[in-house]
């Protein structure tokens, strides 16, 4: 993904950095949701974006109903493990984040042909991740 001289290589980075933070927000994210859950202050949100069940009904027969501040507290993060559908793999998933990050490092680190590939694949995913969560029920 070159350019003219002076800007050769600006694409490919401007990419990477994109993904690289894109990645860190949604680390961040994750991490949060992570902890509201381990303490048992999980809300529909923080499940549907953990899970990637984005309708309420079955959020509902997945994990019963909330108390009633609307927050599950005998909710665990191995049941929302166990309950994670590709939409959750998408949207709060570490491992597809640290690969993205990877790939972004690699895509600067290396010039080889596949390496623009792996960087577009990166960027596509974190920009489903983004389009999935903005689904998410408040």
């Amino acid at each position: 993904m070159g350019g003219y001289p002076p800007y050769s290589g600006f694409t490919e980075f401007a990419l990477a950095l994109g993904v690289t933070l894109s990645a860190i927000v949604s680390l961040l994210g994750t991490s949060s949701r992570k902890q509201m859950i381990a303490n048992g202050e999980a809300r529909m949100s923080d499940l549907a974006e953990m899970t990637g069940i984005l309708d309420p009904k079955q959020l509902l027969a997945v994990f019963g109903p909330p108390d009633m501040g609307r927050i599950w507290r005998n909710v665990t993060l191995l049941d929302v493990r166990r309950a994670r559908a590709p939409a959750g793999w998408l949207m709060s998933s570490d491992l597809v984040d640290y690969a993205c990050v990877l790939a972004a490092g690699l895509a600067l680190a290396f010039d080889y042909w596949l390496v623009p590939l792996l960087l577009l694949a990166a960027l596509a995913v974190q920009a489903s991740g983004w389009i999935v969560s903005a689904r998410v029920p408040k």
